[in-house]
C-alpha cells in the first residue's frame, strides 16, 4: 500500500491506498495500532477494492497538533478529500472498522448514511456504552480523575489486583488493563488517545432506524474468546429491528481479530 500525508491545519493525516477496484473500502484501525493493520487485505481484495485505511490522532504516522478532540465532522471532510479521485470515491463507501475504529466507523455512519454502502465490524467498540469511559471522557469532574490517575495509578492497581483476587474482575480484562496502564508513557497515551476520540459517541437506536430504512448491509465478526468485547453485544445490536440486514461471524480466538490468519473470514464478510 501507498503512503500519503494531506495537510489539515497544522496537522498531517497520513493514510494508506491500496488497490484497484471500483468500490471504496474507508478503514478504521484498533486502539494503539495504525493504517498498517489493513495492509494485508490488499493482496486479496486489492482487485475489487480501493483501500483506504487512516491513521488516527496519536496513532501511526498522523501528525496531529489541533489538540485533546477530534470531531467527526472533521474526519468526514478529510475522508471525502482522500477518496476524491480515488477508485468508487464518488460512490458509496464501504466501512471497516476494528476495536476502538468500529466506534469510529459507527458514528459516521451515523453522520453520513447516505454514503455508506456496507458496514463491516470486527470486534467493534461503540454498540455498549462503558461506563468507565463515559465518565472519564464526557464529564469534567471524570476527566480530571481521570488524568489524576494516569499519573498516580496506586489506588486503580490495588482496585484492580483486589477486584481479580476476588474475581470479580476477568483475568483477560486484568491483563489487557495492567499493560496499557503499566508505563508511564503508555498512560500518557492512553489519556490523550481516549480524550480526544471522546466526540465519537454513535447513537445505537437511531444507527439501527438507519439501517432500516437504507437497508445497509452489516457484517460483525468477532472472537468467541474474546473476553475485552464480548459477541454478546453483537448479537444485542442485531435484535435492536436489524436482524433481517445483520449477519454475525464467531472465530474460535480472542481479541485479535485483524490479522493474516484471518483474512479468509474479513474477506468472507465483504463478499456475501
Amino acid at each position: 500500500m501507498q503512503s500519503f500525508f494531506l495537510p489539515f491545519r497544522s496537522s498531517r493525516i497520513h493514510y494508506l491506498l491500496g488497490g484497484k477496484g471500483d468500490r471504496l473500502l474507508l478503514c478504521f484501525h484498533g486502539y494503539g495500532e495504525s493504517a498498517e493493520s489493513f495492509a494485508f487485505l490488499e493482496e486479496a481484495l486489492g482487485g475489487d477494492f480501493t483501500i483506504l485505511a487512516v491513521d488516527l490522532p496519536f496513532h501511526g504516522k498522523t501528525d496531529w497538533k489541533e489538540g485533546l478532540f477530534f470531531d467527526p465532522e472533521v474526519l468526514i471532510s478529510l475522508a471525502g478529500q482522500m477518496a476524491a479521485g480515488q477508485a468508487g470515491g464518488d460512490k458509496g463507501w464501504w466501512l471497516m472498522g476494528y476495536s476502538m475504529g468500529g466506534r469510529v466507523a459507527l458514528s459516521l455512519l451515523e453522520k453520513m448514511p447516505e454514503k455508506v454502502e456496507k458496514l463491516v465490524l470486527l470486534a467493534p467498540d461503540g454498540l455498549k456504552v462503558n461506563g468507565w469511559y463515559w465518565l472519564v471522557t464526557q464529564t469534567g469532574p471524570g476527566n480530571v480523575i481521570f488524568r489524576w490517575t494516569m499519573r498516580r495509578p496506586g489506588w486503580f492497581f490495588s482496585l484492580l489486583r483486589f477486584g481479580n483476587a476476588l474475581k470479580l474482575v476477568n483475568r483477560s480484562v486484568y491483563k489487557f488493563t495492567t499493560y496499557y496502564i503499566g508505563h508511564p508513557s503508555i498512560r500518557k497515551e492512553l489519556y490523550i488517545r481516549w480524550t480526544t476520540m471522546r466526540g465519537f459517541r454513535p447513537d445505537i437506536r437511531a444507527i439501527q432506524a438507519l439501517i432500516r430504512k437504507r437497508n445497509i448491509p452489516v457484517r460483525l465478526l468477532y472472537g468467541s474468546h474474546d473476553r475485552i468485547i464480548l459477541p454478546e453485544r453483537g448479537e444485542k445490536f442485531k435484535k435492536g429491528g436489524i436482524e433481517a440486514h445483520c449477519r454475525i461471524t464467531l472465530l474460535p480466538i480472542g481479541h485479535q481479530l485483524l490479522q493474516a490468519r484471518n483474512l479468509e473470514a474479513i474477506v468472507s464478510l465483504l463478499k456475501d
